[in-house]
Formats: structure tokens, sequence, C-alpha cells
């Protein structure tokens, strides 16, 4: 029985594996495991702050937007003038046999948005537009076209320019300079 205890002379025995390294690698794993844990948590934001966060994104998403849109309402809003012509008209007054020379020269007030629509109508019918600020200048009394009545000729001018154009898009007409003097 002697003879089964001993190793035979050619086999070897392998060495065992000493505890040490087997430790050492469940050692190192472990630490892996803790230190992912670790950031993991420290690291990840919880969900209420993943919540905070998105919400105050989308709260200044909405600011962003509606700051946009009311400067963009408020350009569209804002009233220009355009300029409808220089007139120089000569004619009798209702009531005289007198010659006056009117000249003048006309804008229009519009808002914004509305700029390309003028432009283009105005192209197509500024002959129109002409004609009919002439008439009702020929049409007025002297008396209507003393500086302190002007008020009287623009809202007629206003009317006739309002109802040539498509749409009324003409706020108020003004004059930039106006003169009359006897002939």
């Amino acid at each position: 029985m002697a003879d089964n205890n001993e190793n035979v002379e050619g086999e070897e025995t392998p060495p065992a594996a000493p505890k040490s390294k087997k430790l050492m690698i469940a050692g190192f794993v472990s630490a892996v495991v803790i230190v992912e844990t670790l950031l993991f948590f420290f690291m990840v934001p919880s969900a209420d702050e993943v919540a905070a966060m998105a919400e105050s994104q989308l709260i200044e998403e909405v600011q962003n937007e509606s700051e946009v849109e009311i400067k963009k309402e408020d350009d569209e809003k804002k009233v220009i003038e355009f300029q409808l012509g220089s007139f120089g008209e000569t004619f009798s007054p209702l009531g005289t046999e007198r010659q006056y020379a009117v000249e003048f020269r006309l804008f229009g007030t519009l808002r914004q948005k509305n700029k390309e629509m003028m432009t283009k109508e105005f192209e197509e019918k500024e002959g129109r537009l002409q004609h009919g600020i002439r008439m009702v200048v020929r049409n007025s009394r002297l008396e209507e076209l003393q500086d302190n009545q002007l008020g009287l000729i623009e809202r007629r001018i206003l009317t006739t320019c309002n109802a040539l154009l498509e749409e009324p898009i003409l706020l108020s007409v003004g004059f930039k300079q106006y003169k009359v003097r006897e002939e």
C-alpha cells in the first residue's frame, strides 16, 4: 500500500494554483464592479433630475420661439411709408376762374407685412392710382386745398386709393411737400 501513495517516477503532479492568485482575481473583479457601481450612482442623474432638465430645456425653447414670434409679429405690424409719387396739377377750382397750381409729394402708410403686396399692386395700377389722385385734387374747392384743410383731401385720396387696390391696405396718406400757388 505504500506503493500506491508514492508517485510514480515518470508522472509529475501539477502544482496546485495558489489561493492568493484566485483571491487577487476575485478582488480585482469586485473592485471593478464596485467602481462602476459608484460611477453610475454618482454620475448618472436620477429620474427626477432628468425630468427637471428636460422641463427646463422645453421652457427655454418655448421662450425662444415665442420671442422670435413676438419679434416677427412686431415687424409685421410695424407701419412704414410707401411713396405714391410726385404730383403737379394746374386747375381752376370750382367757383373760380383763376388758375392755380398744386404741387405735392404723396406717401401712404401701411403695415410692413403688406409692403410686397402694395409694391406689386402699385406697379400694376400706378396709372389708375395717379389718375384717381389727380381727379380728387381737380374736383376740390380752393378752401379744401389750403394747408389747414388737407385732412379732407387726405381722406378722399385714401378712399380713392383703397378702392382701386384689391384690399384696403393703405392706413393713411400724407403729403411730404405741399404747395398751392396762383398762376
